[in-house]
């Protein structure tokens, strides 16, 4: 917002995403033993990612909107956890869940339901559709 109402000619896009498990919100790992956590808590059970954007105009919110994910964790070994954190660290230190779909982390999972984009943290398809309904973009 702040960087909007400074380039009020200007479209700016903010995102952030949050994975949320029975009602427990978890955020990037500020820790290697948090990411170990996080996928520990996560292992063997079900989860949501929530991709969250919002479009700025001159300081205004033009447009918003929330994709959520529902992703199941096949049971994992302490051993595999801790050492895919040893391994990825710099990679999934950015990520809610300690872990990333698109890379190795994608053996975690039995199912995922829901928008790919929406994984990778920008609701996509959502956004170009409204640049495009909006004139901003042509298609």
């Amino acid at each position: 917002m702040r960087v909007s109402g400074a380039n009020p000619e200007a479209l700016v896009l903010g995102c952030d995403q949050i994975a949320e498990a029975d009602g427990q919100i978890l955020a990037k790992p500020e820790t290697p033993q948090d990411a170990i956590a996080q996928i520990t808590t996560l292992a063997g059970r079900q989860h949501r990612l929530l991709s969250a954007a919002v479009l700025y105009q001159a300081g205004d919110p033009k447009w918003r909107h929330v994709g959520v994910v529902t992703l199941t964790m096949r049971k994992l070994s302490q051993s595999y956890i801790e050492d895919y954190v040893a391994r990825n660290w710099h990679s999934i230190r950015h990520s809610v869940g300690g872990y990333k779909l698109e890379e190795e982390g994608v053996r975690f999972f039995s199912r995922v339901e829901g928008d790919f984009f929406h994984v990778l943290g920008l609701p996509l398809i959502e956004l170009l559709s409204f640049l495009i309904d909006t004139g901003e973009v042509e298609a």
